[in-house]
């Protein structure tokens, strides 16, 4: 699963990974002490934003890969 967020006026920045093994990684500017990925196997994937800031107004999208 991939996680994505495009602030308004920009483009998709890749914000985290996370495998059906349940490993994430993050993108550089990215962290995990403020975007929480978390997985059920392979049925859903959630994002959390902690201490949400105006900064953090954006869209945000998942995206799945069968690879």
């Amino acid at each position: 699963m991939f996680w994505y967020q495009q602030p308004p006026r920009h483009g998709l920045k890749l914000v985290a990974t996370i495998t059906a093994w349940l490993q994430s990684s993050y993108e550089e500017g990215y962290s995990e002490a403020k975007f929480d990925v978390s997985r059920d196997n392979n049925d859903y994937s959630v994002m959390t934003i902690k201490n949400v800031t105006s900064s953090d107004a954006a869209m945000y999208f998942c995206a799945a890969s069968d690879h």
